[in-house]
């Protein structure tokens, strides 16, 4: 029976939409294939094991996922032999894999639109890092999983030879994200009424937009406020002063990450999820608000209108005066906002995370066979 390397070095304490995908492959794929092995990379910085099933064993490694070691040096660092496939799930192929790989692009944005993912000076260090990670990806690539369509669509436009072998498998909703009873608000947030804003503050998550929006929208509402959830820095202090600037200053919360809990009861007692990014592959925080009851607003292009399947308000996120109108309705209409409520409900029991492994265990077996017959 095959043994599958899958590196899960994205699993660390961060929360990422990657990260997301790969847990899913780690708890469900031993269950789903008993007979083979599975040899698990993780993050040696992680005080526990990833997996309690038989068939898997771990390999911890100090180096990061999608750095300079694990580019260049990972078969120096891992033992591939008796391995049969090895699964880079997170946009990049590292050098020198001695055996069948499989690759999951979640975007192509480090190549179509950088501006979007770091427009500071070491991003263009990190361009070069990435293009040459994608490249080798698509290049030397057995067979290619991707998180939507529109990234399907992205890889056919930049890699056309690459789209026979390329898959896509949407991702599902985590563990835990539902209506049931969740933990409390953080504090200063019980009883007052708000629009969610979640994700890494970069320019493709157009966070100024969303701003911009809520300040048309609610000028007059003094009671609503913006809650924006992201990793504080220096680099974020420009949305403190856009807030300012348009007379918002002190109805824009900025929260860093928070737990499941919070983040649940969050999404669950929002007026809103407000999501209007230029780009992405998946955009996790809208399968999360749906499964939890939030209606959604984002953006009518990438992966987001696939994303939500017909259950959010959908917008030009380069037009703030359109999720003003937006943010308008879904405040003054109940009923529209229970009709997202419902729909996104449905729409989030379809993005089952059991079934998403599934599929890329059914890449896996046609990536060993279309190995198989090239070395006959």
């Amino acid at each position: 029976m095959p043994t599958i390397c899958l590196d899960s070095r994205y699993l660390t304490a961060r929360p990422s939409g990657i990260g997301a995908t790969v847990a899913a492959l780690v708890e469900f794929l031993p269950e789903l294939a008993p007979d083979w092995h599975f040899r698990l990379l993780r993050h040696a910085g992680g005080a526990q094991r990833l997996s309690t099933a038989a068939n898997v064993t771990e390999v911890a490694l100090r180096a990061p996922a999608n750095g300079p070691a694990g580019m260049w040096l990972l078969p120096q660092l891992v033992d591939f032999s008796g391995v049969d496939l090895f699964h880079a799930p997170s946009n990049i192929l590292p050098r020198g894999i001695p055996v069948p790989c499989v690759t999951t692009l979640h975007d192509l944005m480090w190549l179509t639109d950088p501006q979007l993912c770091n427009p500071r000076p070491w991003g263009v260090v990190e361009r070069m890092f990435y293009r040459h990670g994608i490249t080798r990806a698509v290049r030397q690539s057995n067979a290619i999983v991707t998180v939507s369509e529109a990234t399907r669509a992205a890889i056919g436009a930049v890699f056309p030879e690459a789209l026979a072998k390329t898959t896509t498998v949407l991702s599902g909703v985590p563990a835990g994200f539902s209506t049931a009873a969740s933990g409390r608000l953080p504090d200063g947030l019980e009883g007052r009424d708000y629009i969610l804003c979640i994700g890494q503050y970069a320019p493709y998550k157009n966070h100024e937009g969303a701003v911009r929006g809520f300040a048309a929208a609610c000028a007059d509402r003094p009671g609503m406020l913006l809650v924006m959830v992201q990793r504080q820095g220096p680099s974020n202090q420009a949305l403190f002063k856009l807030a300012e600037s348009l007379g918002i200053g002190d109805r824009v919360r900025f929260l860093p990450p928070v737990d499941q809990a919070h983040l649940v009861a969050l999404y669950q007692q929002a007026r809103g999820l407000l999501h209007p990014s230029w780009c992405e592959g998946f955009g996790l925080p809208l399968a999360e608000a749906m499964a939890c009851g939030c209606p959604v607003i984002t953006s009518d292009r990438a992966a987001m209108p696939e994303v939500t399947g017909g259950a959010a308000l959908l917008v030009d996120p380069g037009d703030p005066a359109a999720i003003a109108a937006a943010l308008t309705r879904l405040i003054d209409e109940p009923g529209l906002s229970a009709q997202l409520r419902l729909a996104g409900l449905a729409r989030a029991a379809q993005l089952d995370r059991r079934e998403s492994a599934r599929a890329v265990l059914a890449v896996y077996r046609q990536a060993l066979a279309s190995a198989a017959i090239v070395r006959r």
